[in-house]
C-alpha cells in the first residue's frame, strides 16, 4: 500500500528535479554565443576550422576557431553559436581581412560580431 503511493511521488519528483534541469541547461545553451564587446581587432585570416561539439545530451555548439594575423601577432578568436535547425554558420574565406569585435577568455579571443574590410576574389 505504501509502495502505491512512493513510488509514483518518487517518479514525479526526479520528473520534476530533469525537467527543471533541462531549463536550466537550455538557457545557458542559447547563452553561449552571447558575448561582450568589449576589445577590438584587426587582421588577416591565416587559418579556419569549424566543429560541432556537444553542449548537453541533444545540444550542440557550432565552434569556429579562426588564426587572425594582427600587425604584431598571430591571435587564435572563437566564433561560438548555438547549432540550431535553422542555423547557418558564418561564412570565412582564408585571406580576408577582417575587424572582430568581443572579448578575451583566457589565450583566445571570443568573437561578438564581425566585419569584413575587403574580400580576396
Amino acid at each position: 500500500m505504501v509502495t502505491a503511493i512512493v513510488v509514483p511521488i518518487i517518479c514525479l519528483y526526479f520528473f520534476w528535479v530533469t525537467r527543471k534541469e533541462m531549463k536550466e541547461h537550455d538557457a545557458k545553451w542559447l547563452a553561449a554565443g552571447e558575448v561582450n564587446a568589449e576589445a577590438m581587432i584587426s587582421g588577416q585570416i591565416k587559418n579556419i576550422n569549424s566543429e560541432k561539439q556537444r553542449f548537453y545530451y541533444h545540444r550542440y555548439l557550432f565552434i569556429q576557431e579562426l588564426k587572425i594575423q594582427t600587425d604584431t601577432q598571430l591571435i587564435k578568436a572563437k566564433k561560438i553559436s548555438p547549432l540550431k535547425k535553422e542555423t547557418k554558420p558564418d561564412v570565412f574565406v582564408k585571406g580576408d581581412s577582417i575587424h572582430l569585435y568581443g572579448s578575451w577568455q583566457g589565450s583566445y579571443f571570443l568573437i561578438s560580431h564581425y566585419e569584413n574590410i575587403n574580400s580576396n576574389e
